[in-house]
């Protein structure tokens, strides 16, 4: 069982060589084409923002890049090395966990319970392995660990349920889970949505910490003020395709709006 301390502790990826490449995706649906020929590199310790207008290809690229599609065409590399996810949980055991919209953490069961769900620990000796117990104090407290190393100041306690959080205090438990077990890579898909300001501002500041551990983030927003807030990159989708990858100092607001829109290019 991978514990907390290593996942914040990704294996060492070769100087030079993106986290994650994706080199000419092509994944067609019928006659409708998801994605043409797309590519983007995601390099260590980096926060990588996808943006593009409805239809413009975000999702796919995403679901390509977890394995919830296999692309038809093109190839997927980690760490330089080539890579084929048969769905979302192979994605997950090469280390790359997302992050998505409705969250899919469990109400009724505590923070750490949540960190843990669907990786549960038992403890160890004869109560693991015959009588199954888990090991909850072992939990709580790699739990704990992990909120402190994130710098969470707004989950105190660990063993309150979910369901009495705030939505904000609830992306974060989301977020810390996928930073306890996202090795490699973080994919967040829309984190600040449902948010107010304060919250928003809190996961801003959640992504920046993620970045500051040197785990590379991937952030789909609509949110031009938040992705020019915290990405390092902007990788624009439009029509399938890349119409350009541009950083926060070469281009503006209006720049990016534009190009997502077709009313300029890069």
């Amino acid at each position: 069982m991978t514990t907390t301390a290593e996942a914040l502790s990704p294996a060492p990826t070769p100087t030079g060589v993106p986290v994650l490449e994706a080199k000419r995706l092509v994944k067609t649906f019928g006659r409708v084409v998801g994605l043409d020929g797309v590519s983007l590199q995601l390099h260590a310790g980096e926060v990588l923002a996808i943006i593009g207008d409805n239809g413009a290809g975000k999702s796919t690229l995403i679901k390509c890049l977890t394995g919830a599609y296999i692309p038809d065409d093109g190839q997927l590399l980690l760490d330089g090395q080539e890579v084929h996810f048969k769905g979302p949980q192979d994605a997950r055991n090469a280390g790359i966990e997302t992050v998505y919209q409705n969250l899919a953490v469990s109400p009724a069961l505590d923070v750490a319970s949540n960190l843990y769900l669907g990786r549960e620990r038992r403890k160890p000796g004869i109560l693991g392995s015959v009588f199954r117990a888990l090991d909850t104090a072992g939990m709580r407290q790699d739990a704990r660990d992990q909120v402190l190393k994130l710098g969470i100041s707004t989950l105190q306690d660990v063993t309150v349920a979910v369901e009495n959080l705030s939505g904000g205090q609830r992306q974060a438990v989301a977020v810390a889970r996928a930073a306890a077990f996202g090795s490699k890579v973080v994919v967040l898909d829309e984190p600040t949505a449902a948010l107010g300001v304060r919250e928003s501002n809190q996961v801003l500041e959640l992504i920046e910490n993620l970045r500051g551990n040197g785990v590379p983030v991937i952030l789909i927003s609509h949110n031009m003020p938040h992705v020019f807030q915290v990405a390092d990159r902007i990788h624009i989708q439009r029509l399938g395709k890349r119409a350009a990858t541009i950083t926060p100092q070469s281009h503006t607001m209006t720049d990016a709006v534009a190009i997502m829109t077709g009313a300029a290019q890069a």
